[in-house]
């Protein structure tokens, strides 16, 4: 759940349109001997965009792929051979990917049976920046003149668009199309804000450990005890100051690395090996709290740090004294702080969130050590210190230990293993909460556990609510239960990653639609308006919309009930049948064939809607009104309040 916190924290919105060209190509032909020729293609790519090689596993980006015109005037030798690539982390897909940035050159060696003059060929290629994908086809001929040839992609927003070209429709409120819909950067604009508040939920946590707590009224009599009580209060502003300065100073760090590698906290969130380690970092502090072993600094470092907060008067000797605390209480705050840091890591923030995190962290523990130096008074009525810190040490054992299986299950994911699919993953969970109640029940203890102990309501209470929890997991783990559990969307496997066959290829099992027309004549059947879903095998921030948007309660019964989807994809190369095939014009006069599914639907979305980017989501009434303006990558609050404007504006 954290992780889809964090995550959807940092989501912004990119409105790409069709008319850019992030991609343009050059061609040459080199002379090798009288028959042999090479045909050279160099790629030229925008800053910030990558074009993916052609050599790619499945699962991630679309390989680039060229078709050369069939006759018998040539014969290939050999594959298309690339300039040199980079593998790395990409965030679109999560994962490392092989493209280009900049500059790309592809060479393909041929010989010559016949006298030609030119060849003509075809390249099919993705191309990504951080937000959003285009699918893109680029017609190239190659001049055996020697001469070169600057070719333009394929701009469909230049197709002949009128009553005459079968992809066109006459939609009503196209005037929607140009307007800006700035729902989304609200969302952005908060995003610190409630990553700020996450941190100090953390350091509450933190605060109620028995590393924390118990230091609270030794603390603060130290400050009570001076005999100036202006000065006493001003040491304790300073005292809570410093407390939040150094945890501050412990993300410095990572802007270092940020400033080498904006993508480097990316890539340690995708590594299979880093992940596997976080896996084992979090079980180690998961039996740390459960209190087989105590996770602590060495005693040397606290001893010299507490020494010099004795000897050095000041503000000095404040700071020492803060440092001690923080260092002290260490075994209890490091296994929350380390899901802070990973969390921030596994993240698009990076660094800059992490600060923001700690910054909450510190807070929350500067404030009552602040707060009750000022109103010494207030120690009354702050609970005893008991074996109640220890059980709720333990609590936060298990959710360090489902954590743990977040990491274990993002290998998985990564490499493809099919150990941690969806229902093991919320089995473990299950699993979990049951183990929680019957911990809270005294069905068992652990080592630091007093051995008789009454069971207190507050422990019955606790109890009956990991009961529920599993009881609401549970209906996850059967067939059907796909929609199921969906407070653990975005942090558990995605739901087609399952141990049971799917019902079909539609999103979350919705009833879906794959052709615009057959969805259409549906939509007026049941008198429904359309969501026009422009999607892509490939595009990972579909999947994530689909999995972490869609499958929202409230979301999923509008887009089930009120809606009929028609999900287009428009990297789809599946041939169309010869009757569905058609040809279009070009204003320069140029032809264009639609081949596959992903032509028509990528012609669909450029000429009706001057739209190359996906996701791309339109809203529709039967009658082809537009009813408000499009949306793309978003929060699932500002999706949801996009779908009930459309349905108000029907």
């Amino acid at each position: 759940m954290k992780r889809n916190i964090l995550f959807f924290f940092i989501l912004i919105v990119s409105h790409l349109t069709f008319s850019q060209n992030p991609v343009t190509f050059e061609t040459t032909v080199k002379k090798v001997s009288d028959s042999n020729f090479q045909l050279i293609t160099n790629a030229t790519i925008e800053e910030g965009w990558r074009l993916y090689s052609q050599n790619l596993l499945d699962g991630g980006a679309i390989p680039t792929e060229f078709v050369y015109e069939e006759n018998n005037s040539y014969i290939l030798l050999g594959p298309t051979i690339e300039s040199e690539s980079i593998t790395k982390f990409d965030p679109i897909f999560s994962l490392d990917q092989t493209y280009f940035e900049s500059f790309s050159t592809f060479y393909q060696d041929i010989q010559i049976e016949k006298n030609i003059s030119y060849l003509n060929a075809k390249i099919y290629f993705q191309a990504c920046d951080d937000i959003v994908c285009i699918f893109r086809e680029a017609d190239l001929i190659f001049n055996f003149d020697g001469s070169k040839s600057e070719i333009k992609n394929s701009d469909l927003t230049s197709l002949v668009v009128n009553n005459e070209n079968p992809l066109f429709v006459e939609f009503s409120g196209k005037e929607l199309l140009s307007s800006e819909n700035n729902s989304a950067n609200s969302f952005s604009s908060n995003s610190y804000l409630n990553l700020l508040i996450l941190g100090f939920l953390g350091g509450v946590l933190a605060l109620l450990t028995p590393c924390v707590f118990p230091m609270i009224p030794l603390t603060v009599s130290f400050f009570t005890n001076k005999n100036s009580n202006k000065n006493s209060k001003l040491n304790a502003f300073t005292y809570g100051f410093f407390i939040v300065a150094i945890y501050l100073i412990i993300s410095i760090p990572f802007h270092f690395l940020d400033s080498i590698d904006p993508e480097i906290l990316n890539s340690v969130s995708t590594n299979a090996y880093l992940n596997i380690l976080f896996f084992v970092i979090f079980i180690l502090f998961a039996f740390s709290f459960f209190g087989f072993y105590e996770i602590t600094l060495p005693s040397s470092w606290i001893n010299s740090i507490d020494s010099k907060s004795n000897s050095i008067g000041g503000y000095v000797g404040i700071f020492f004294m803060a440092l001690t605390l923080v260092l002290v209480s260490f075994s209890c705050t490091g296994p929350i702080l380390g899901s802070l840091l990973v969390g921030s890591i596994s993240s698009q923030g990076g660094a800059l969130q992490l600060t923001v995190g700690m910054l909450g962290f510190g807070i929350a523990l500067a404030l009552p050590f602040t707060i009750f130096a000022l109103f010494p008074n207030l120690l009354n009525k702050l609970p005893k210190s008991g074996g109640w810190m220890n059980t709720f040490k333990v609590i936060l054992g298990f959710l360090e230990l489902g954590f743990a299986f977040k990491f274990l299950s993002n290998a998985d994911l990564v490499e493809h293993w099919g150990i941690l699919k969806r229902e093991i993953f919320i089995g473990i969970w299950f699993l979990i909460s049951i183990l929680l109640c019957f911990y809270l029940l005294g069905l068992f203890k652990f080592p630091h556990d007093i051995k008789k102990i009454k069971i207190s309501k507050f422990n019955y209470f606790l109890s009956f609510t990991f009961l529920c929890a599993a009881v609401y997991l549970f209906p996850a783990l059967l067939p059907n239960g796909s929609q199921k559990a969906s407070l653990l969307s975005g942090f558990s496997p995605p739901s087609f990653y399952s141990i049971y066959p799917k019902s079909n290829d539609c999103p979350l099992g919705f009833n879906c639609f794959k052709d615009f027309d057959s969805g259409l004549d549906y939509a007026i059947s049941q008198n429904k308006p359309i969501l026009l879903d422009f999607t892509g095998w490939a595009c990972a921030n579909c999947r994530r919309i689909e999995e972490n948007v869609w499958t929202d309660p409230e979301i999923f019964k509008i887009i089930d009930e009120d809606f009929v989807l028609i999900s287009l994809y428009v990297d789809d190369r599946k041939v169309l049948p010869e009757k569905d095939q058609i040809t279009l014009k070009y204003k320069s006069g140029k032809l264009k064939k639609i081949k596959t599914v992903g032509d028509k639907s990528a012609t669909f979305q450029a000429i009706n809607f001057n739209n190359a980017s996906q996701p791309y989501y339109v809203l529709i009434n039967n009658d082809l009104r537009i009813l408000n303006s499009p949306i793309q990558y978003t929060s699932k609050e500002n999706y949801l309040a996009w779908l009930k404007e459309g349905l108000n504006n029907l």
